[in-house]
C-alpha cells in the first residue's frame, strides 16, 4: 500500500481545510438530541451540500462530489481536525444511501437521494423491536400486501434519530409465514403517516437519543419497497455492511479522541503517573487509532482494486466500538474522583462520550452476535 497522497489528493485536502475554517461554526451547536439542537445540525447539513461535501463519495448528479473512499478518508481526517459538528443525518447519508444506489430504483434514486444530501429528509433506523434486538432474523412487524401498498403492524424499538426525523428504513415481515431471514422486506415510510405512534426513549445521559415506534395498519406504497418483495434480508445486510465497515465511524474520530486523551494524560501527568498503567493504557489509545485508520486505508485500497468488504466488518465493528469504550474509560481514570462532576467544563465532554461509548458494542449489531459471525463465515468453524 501506498502511503503517499496524490497531488489531486492534496488539492482536495487543502480545499476542504479552507473551506472548514471558513465556515465551522464558532460556538458549538445544540446537542442534536434536542429540538433546537437538531434543526441547528439540519441547518449545517444544508450548508455542507451547498458546497457538496455532505456527501463526498455520491456521484455529481446526485449533490455529491463524485470523489473515491480515499477522499473520504482525507475528509473526514479534515472534518474532524477542525472540530466541526457532529453529522446528524448519518443514517441517512452514509447508510440510506449507499444502500440505495446499490438496490434502489432510478426512481428511488432521484426522489430520496438529492432531499437527503440537503437534510431536507431526515432519517431514522427501524431495526430493533421488543422481542428481536440483536437478533434481526426474529423481526416480527409485518407489513402485508394490500393492491398497490403494504398494511404495516407492529412496533420497532431502540430507534435513532425517531424522534425528531421524517422518513425510517427498516425491515418488516411481508410473509406472515417465513422464519427468520425469509420473507422480510426492507420498506422506507413516512413517519408522519397515519397509524404511527412515537414515543421517546431517553439515553443514559438524560438525553431523547432514541425512540420506539408503533405501526397500527399503516398504508405505505410499494413504491417504497427497496429491492424484491420477501428480500429484505439481503438489502438489510448491504445496510449493516455499511455500518459496521468503514462508513458509520471513520478512524479520524478515533485519531482526535486518542489527540485529546494525549493531551489530558500531558495535562494531568503528575496525578496519573501514581498508576503505571496509565500511562499504557494512553499509549494503547494512540496506537489502536493508528493501527484502525492504517487497516482503513487498506481496506479502502482494496476496495479501488475491486475487492469487497464482507463479514470481516464484523472485526472492524468489534475493534472501534472496544476502542472507543477504552479511551474514554482510560480518561476517567486520569479525571479520578473529578471525572462525576457533570459540571465541570474538562469533564462534561470525556463524561458525555463514556456514556455514549457504553452503547458502541450493542447499536450495529452486538459484539457477541459480531464475534459469532466471525466465528462463522470468516474462521469457517464449526456452530456445535
Amino acid at each position: 500500500m501506498d502511503l503517499n497522497y496524490t497531488e489531486a489528493q492534496r488539492a482536495f485536502r487543502s480545499e476542504v481545510r479552507d473551506w472548514l475554517a471558513r465556515h465551522v461554526p464558532a460556538q458549538a451547536l445544540a446537542s442534536y438530541d434536542t429540538r433546537e439542537g437538531f434543526e441547528q445540525h439540519r441547518v449545517w447539513e444544508a450548508t455542507l451540500a451547498d458546497a457538496r461535501l455532505s456527501s463526498v463519495t455520491w456521484p455529481e448528479a446526485l449533490d455529491g462530489r463524485g470523489s473515491d473512499l480515499f477522499d473520504w478518508l482525507i475528509f473526514e481526517e479534515e472534518y474532524y481536525r477542525a472540530n466541526a459538528p457532529m453529522r446528524v443525518n448519518q443514517n441517512g447519508i452514509l447508510l440510506l444511501g449507499p444502500t440505495l444506489m446499490e438496490y434502489g430504483s432510478a426512481a428511488q434514486k432521484a426522489r430520496f437521494l438529492p432531499p437527503m444530501a440537503r437534510c431536507d429528509d431526515m432519517w431514522a433506523q427501524g431495526w430493533s423491536e421488543p422481542n428481536a434486538g440483536s437478533d434481526m432474523a426474529a423481526i416480527s412487524s409485518r407489513a402485508v400486501r394490500d393492491g398497490d401498498g403494504y398494511v404495516i403492524n407492529g412496533q420497532k424499538t431502540w430507534s435513532t434519530r425517531a424522534l425528531f426525523a421524517n422518513w425510517m428504513f427498516g425491515l418488516f415481515r411481508s410473509d406472515p409465514t417465513s422464519t427468520r431471514h425469509h420473507g422480510l422486506s426492507y420498506l422506507l415510510v413516512p413517519l408522519d403517516t397515519r397509524g404511527i405512534t412515537i414515543r421517546p426513549i431517553k439515553a443514559l445521559n438524560g438525553k431523547q437519543a432514541f425512540a420506539e415506534v408503533f405501526f397500527d395498519d399503516v398504508r405505505v406504497s410499494a413504491d417504497n419497497l427497496v429491492g424484491a418483495e420477501g428480500q429484505g434480508w439481503n438489502v438489510a445486510m448491504a445496510t449493516a455492511g455499511f455500518e459496521r465497515g468503514l462508513l458509520l465511524r471513520s478512524p479520524a474520530r478515533f485519531q482526535r479522541t486518542a489527540k485529546r486523551l494525549v493531551e489530558l494524560y500531558r495535562s494531568h501527568r503528575a496525578q496519573a503517573d501514581r498508576d503505571p498503567s496509565l500511562r499504557q493504557a494512553v499509549l494503547q489509545a494512540w496506537m489502536g487509532a493508528e493501527a484502525y485508520n492504517l487497516a482503513s486505508y487498506h481496506t479502502v485500497s482494496r476496495i479501488a482494486k475491486g475487492g469487497k468488504v464482507g463479514a470481516e466488518a464484523s472485526t472492524n465493528k468489534i475493534f472501534w466500538s472496544e476502542l472507543d469504550l477504552q479511551m474514554h474509560e482510560t480518561a476517567l481514570r486520569i479525571l479520578g474522583p473529578r471525572a462525576e462532576l457533570i459540571d465541570d467544563p474538562e469533564v462534561n465532554e470525556w463524561l458525555e462520550g463514556f456514556l455514549f461509548a457504553q452503547a458502541g458494542p450493542i447499536y450495529a449489531g452486538s459484539n457477541e452476535i459480531q464475534r459469532n459471525i466471525i466465528a462463522e463465515r470468516v474462521l469457517d468453524l464449526p456452530k456445535n
